[in-house]
């Protein structure tokens, strides 16, 4: 297992591929074991971090798509996120809306799937990201206007954000 500190220097795929190698180690009882109330399973925090990616990836895809300019920036967070190269070692608690709770109900296989799936489409666009125009801007309700090199990295820095919860979450399960 690597260590956190060797975990933020590897490349998106390499993170990924961490994430898919521990998923085979889980039964699916550990897989949707909640340890108290108010925390995720870690098949939910698999789904989020799958959902999540999908959703920066199609906004890679609308900057790709745009054809106006944007020249408004990053908010002030989006600033310091990017400079720091990721976020925060803090946890971050989401409302408690249903949209922000992931379904319980996945398998393993149905995860390791959609793990798959986001290398695939990050594949398909890490050679072509950067021959998007910068200007081409989606805006995130947090961090500002980013483009679509910026939602790329996003992908990344959110999985490497979750890995000490993964870390947490697989302690509780006694892995």
């Amino acid at each position: 297992m690597k260590d956190l500190k060797e975990v933020f220097i590897l490349k998106n795929d390499q993170v990924i591929e961490i994430y898919k190698d521990r998923l085979q180690h889980y039964s699916e009882v550990q897989l949707r074991h909640i340890s108290e109330e108010g925390t995720w399973s870690i098949g939910q925090m698999y789904l989020h971090l799958i959902e999540v990616a999908f959703e920066y990836l199609e906004n890679v895809e609308a900057c790709a798509e745009a054809t106006e300019e944007q020249k408004l920036g990053k908010t002030e967070a989006g600033e310091n996120l990017f400079e720091r190269g990721g976020f925060p070692p803090i946890k971050i608690k989401l409302p408690d809306d249903p949209e922000n709770t992931p379904s319980n109900s996945r398998r393993k296989d149905d995860l390791m799937q959609g793990l798959i799936q986001v290398e695939e489409k990050m594949g398909e666009w890490e050679g072509k990201v950067d021959a998007i125009n910068p200007n081409f801007k989606v805006k995130h309700r947090g961090f500002g206007w980013l483009n679509a090199r910026e939602w790329f990295e996003l992908v990344d820095m959110h999985f490497r954000h979750h890995f000490r919860q993964k870390t947490e979450l697989e302690e509780k399960v006694g892995l």
